[in-house]
């Protein structure tokens, strides 16, 4: 009963407490748990059987007693303050401010236990989204209402592939700019300070809703932390009608910290240790994204997470890519060599490419080129692979062909500076004038009509930055290496 407080509890274990259960209790509602001073710690009932309740706290429970600690129920589930003030503030990962300015002045309180989108409410994603980075427009292209995670690894520039197409993201098809919703989970106070820094220098945090769930704050916080910033998405896409941008980072920390609970719960694990829920938790925050009927708004997801030994069979890329429509991946042996940003061609997919591009949403050719592209780049591999076993040296004219394609590829379209921005067509054409090295007889993936109105015009475009050769691009790599 909200109000009366209970005193005692049965069990203390990590962040978990086991209370006797009373009446009117639920499962996803929030208690208020006081020590014998007196000190107020956040908690949520996870778990609720005939007798007990299992309380998560958001904090330590050290000083917590069995005989001295009362709990009270709050009969509600958690909730966030909304209204369009939340844009350029930055909050903690259960929705406090912590950027030094007070709460904001709203009524609106909305439960954070949001639900995935109804497939039969959703609107199929179709407009391209420019983010000026080549590989991913024109490769992987990312479309509104879409969810793409970045499959990273320790070290490598996630952080500032994000942050690049958080600055530089837009709708070709409307005049309407991005709402951003930043959420990090575990993430180290540089990590965060490079965020802010960044928006801020780019003139975009009055836009952005930032929830830092940082390295030192309870692990257990990175469990609502996504839920917050869903939430807050939510209201400004299906309430206020704006087209929302959210990262999520690191995800990685979040199955961590939910894999933390599930062993102190004494759950049955999973694959390494996860619980088998992970897949069904993951799903219920990724499914939040898209777009629905009877709304302009959109929420486009673009989740990050750094793979442990760069396994992408680990559960947590695994069972990602299972419920996404797409990865981009990030290799660590391009990331060697000096490219930026280090997108994997071949690994690195966009289910939802092929419709959001074409005449009317970028341009006719997208398709062929795209395609073309990584047919080349993946013979590319091939090569270096047969190189690394007889030499450089003792093959075809051909194949030597198709390694300065490569090496090509790998310095001109693939590497571009974190602050340069480039159109659609300007990606199409560079890709172009790369597919101009090979025999017109290989480009078997293009129409012939498109070479004639196409190559030539790439060509006679690059003419005053000077043409494509070979001898201009990045070093070349060793033998057998990529």
């Amino acid at each position: 009963m909200k109000g009366v407080e209970y005193r005692g509890v049965t069990s203390v274990d990590g962040p978990i407490i086991i209370v006797k259960r009373r009446e009117n209790v639920s499962f996803g509602e929030i208690t208020a748990v006081r020590d014998s001073s007196g000190a107020v710690r956040t908690g949520r009932i996870i778990d609720v059987s005939e007798e007990y309740c299992v309380v998560q706290i958001f904090g330590s429970t050290s000083g917590l007693s069995l005989d001295e600690t009362t709990v009270e129920f709050l009969e509600s589930p958690m909730e966030l303050r909304v209204s369009e003030g939340i844009m350029g503030r930055i909050f903690n990962g259960l929705g406090k401010p912590i950027d030094g300015y007070p709460e904001m002045y709203s009524s609106k309180m909305v439960n954070v236990n949001g639900f995935p989108i109804n497939p039969f409410a959703r609107v199929y994603p179709r407009d391209f989204i420019q983010t000026g980075v080549s590989a991913i427009d024109g490769m992987n292209t990312l479309i509104r209402g879409q969810k793409l995670p970045v499959f990273s690894g320790n070290g490598l520039p996630h952080n500032k592939l994000t942050a690049q197409i958080i600055r530089q993201a837009k709708i070709l098809s409307a005049d309407e700019s991005f709402v951003m919703v930043f959420a990090g989970m575990g993430i180290k106070y540089d990590v965060a300070r490079f965020f802010i820094d960044t928006f801020e220098e780019s003139g975009v945090l009055s836009r952005v809703v930032m929830f830092l769930s940082l390295a030192d704050a309870p692990s257990i916080e990175r469990i609502v932390t996504p839920r917050c910033a869903l939430t807050a998405a939510e209201y400004l896409a299906f309430e206020k009608n704006k087209h929302v941008l959210v990262v999520l980072t690191d995800m990685t920390n979040y199955c961590e910290a939910l894999r933390e609970i599930s062993t102190t719960r004494g759950e049955v694990p999973g694959r390494k240790g996860y619980p088998g829920y992970l897949y069904s938790d993951l799903a219920e925050l990724y499914e939040r994204a898209g777009k629905i009927k009877g709304s302009e708004g959109s929420i486009t997801q673009i989740p990050i997470l750094s793979m442990p030994n760069d396994d992408i069979s680990h559960p947590i890329p695994d069972l990602t890519g299972y419920i996404t429509e797409g990865q981009i991946v990030l290799d660590r042996e391009l990331s060697q060599k000096g490219v930026y940003p280090p997108v994997a061609g071949l690994p690195s997919l966009s289910r939802l490419m092929k419709d959001g591009i074409g005449p009317g949403m970028t341009r006719e050719d997208h398709k062929d080129v795209s395609s073309q592209l990584f047919a080349a780049y993946s013979k590319v591999k091939g090569i270096r692979n047969l190189a690394a076993i007889i030499g450089e040296e003792e093959l075809s004219d051909a194949d030597k062909l198709y390694l300065k394609f490569g090496e090509q590829f790998e310095g001109r379209f693939l590497t571009q500076g974190e602050f340069e921005n480039r159109s659609i067509q300007e990606t199409l054409d560079m890709g172009w004038r790369l597919l101009s090295l090979l025999p017109r007889a290989d480009l078997y993936r293009i129409k012939p009509e498109l070479i004639e109105k196409y190559m030539q015009a790439a060509l006679d475009s690059a003419k005053e930055s000077g043409p494509v050769s070979p001898e201009s691009a990045a070093p070349a790599s060793e033998p057998g290496r990529g």
